[in-house]
C-alpha cells in the first residue's frame, strides 16, 4: 500500500475477552501491506502473525523491520521460524528506538501474551516495515557502529537512497532518553526524496532534520555535505555524509573509470 500505513487493531471481538483464560488459543493474522501497525487490545493466548504482502519477489532479498508502540505491554514477541522461536521483544522491555530487523525468509512473528490479572488494562502493539534494504543498511542502521562510509558506499547510497540532498548543518539537538541525536538541515538542492522531510525554507532553499545515534557524537560542521538516507518507520535517518567537494571528487573519479552505479548532476 503506497502513501498510507495500515493500522490493524484487534478489538475485544478478537481479543482475549473473548476466550477463556486457561486456553492457550493461536489466533492467525495475515498482514497484506508492506508497512503497518498491529495493536492487540486484551491480549491472552498468543497470535502467530504472517506477512504475504504482494510485492514479494522470490529473486530479490527482503528485510523486515520490527518496531514496539511506545505503550506496548502484555505479551512477549519472538521469532518463529519451523516451531523454534527467538525472543525479539520482552514484556515491557520496549524502550525509544528499539528496533529489531531480520530476513524476511528467516521467518515470522509469533506473539505470546503473559499472564496478567488483569487484561483490560494490558494493549499490545508493533510496527512493521518490509524493504529490500539489506538488514543494518542504514546509518549504518539502528545498530551498527558509527564509522565513515566508503567511497563504495558513497556512491551506491546515492543510487539507492530514500533520500540525497546537498546542505550545511544549521544545529544539533540530542536525545539522551532515546540515544539519539537530530541534526537540523538548511538545505541548498535536493536530488532526490520520496517523502516529505525537506520543506521550503523562509528565505529560498529547504530544511529539514534526519536523525542518527547519539553515540555517533554528531556535531554542527562548517561547509556543505551530501546527506544520504533512508525513512524508517516515518522518521528520516542518516546514511552516508560525505563533505561536497569528497563526494564529487569520488563521483568523478569513478565516472572517469566507468564505475559510477548511477548517475546525477554534480556542480
Amino acid at each position: 500500500v503506497s502513501g498510507v500505513v495500515p493500522w490493524l487493531t484487534l478489538s475485544p471481538l478478537h481479543s482475549g475477552l473473548t476466550h477463556e483464560a486457561h486456553r492457550k488459543e493461536v489466533e492467525q493474522v495475515y498482514l497484506r501491506c508492506s508497512a503497518g501497525a498491529v495493536e492487540w487490545m486484551y491480549p491472552t493466548g498468543a497470535l502467530s502473525v504472517n506477512l504475504r504482502p504482494n510485492v514479494v519477489s522470490p529473486s530479490r532479498p527482503l528485510t523486515l523491520c520490527v518496531k514496539p508502540l511506545g505503550d506496548s505491554s502484555g505479551a512477549n514477541i519472538y521469532l518463529e521460524r519451523t516451531g523454534a522461536l527467538k525472543l525479539l521483544f520482552r514484556d515491557g522491555d520496549h524502550g525509544p528506538g528499539r528496533v529489531r530487523c531480520f530476513g524476511f525468509q528467516q521467518g515470522s512473528l509469533f506473539v505470546e501474551a503473559t499472564p496478567q490479572q488483569d487484561i483490560r488494562r494490558r494493549t499490545t502493539g508493533f510496527q512493521y516495515e518490509l524493504s529490500s534494504r539489506p538488514t543494518g543498511s542504514d546509518l549504518h542502521a539502528l545498530s551498527a557502529p558509527c564509522r565513515p562510509c566508503s567511497d563504495t558506499e558513497v556512491l551506491l547510497a546515492v543510487c539507492t537512497s530514500d533520500f540525497v540532498v546537498r546542505g550545511a548543518i544549521q544545529d544539533v539537538t540530542h536525545a539522551p532518553e532515546r540515544q539519539e541525536s537530530a541534526i537540523h538541515l538548511r538545505v541548498s538542492r535536493i536530488y532526490r526524496q520520496k517523502s516529505r522531510v525537506f520543506r521550503a525554507a523562509p528565505g529560498g532553499g529547504w530544511q529539514g532534520r534526519i536523525s542518527t545515534l547519539l553515540a555517533c557524537g554528531v556535531r554542527p560542521g562548517r561547509g556543505e555535505f551530501l546527506f544520504t538516507g533512508h525513512m524508517h518507520f516515518g522518521e528520516a535517518r542518516l546514511g552516508c555524509a560525505p563533505r561536497l567537494e569528497d563526494f564529487q571528487r569520488m563521483y568523478q573519479d569513478a565516472e572517469a573509470r566507468g564505475l559510477n552505479p548511477c548517475e546525477m548532476a554534480v556542480e
